[in-house]
């Protein structure tokens, strides 16, 4: 089963429309009607619906070390700088990672865009 990616609010449209183009399941936090959540909550989230949280917020950093201490199972988060990945690199890679990877190899894992 490929990756389901669910969309933090910073991230551009255009990575979500590209990923769409190229048939990658993406829900935005916003089509979920969860805006304005906290952070935690959004991970929290992304895991009851079994997706890999896409983020440009590094605020997600203490939370994934928060509950790998508490042994507390999340989704896995795929973050980007917002100054080392264009849109491009995002779109490329998450699709790279939708095709490539199954949601237990990014469970309670960061990974980092670009590849």
């Amino acid at each position: 089963m490929s990756v389901r990616f669910y969309m933090d609010e910073q991230v551009p449209r255009q990575i979500t429309l590209g990923l769409r183009m190229r048939g990658v399941d993406v829900l935005t936090v916003q089509e979920d009607s969860r805006s304005g959540l906290l952070d935690p909550d959004v991970l929290a989230r992304a895991t009851e619906l079994q997706r890999v949280l896409f983020t440009r917020d590094d605020d997600f950093f203490p939370i994934a070390n928060e509950l790998l201490a508490a042994s507390i199972d999340f989704c896995g988060i795929v973050y980007s700088h917002q100054q080392l990945a264009s849109i491009g690199d995002c779109v490329r890679d998450l699709e790279i990672i939708a095709q490539a990877c199954s949601l237990e190899e990014l469970m309670n894992r960061i990974e980092f865009l670009p590849l």
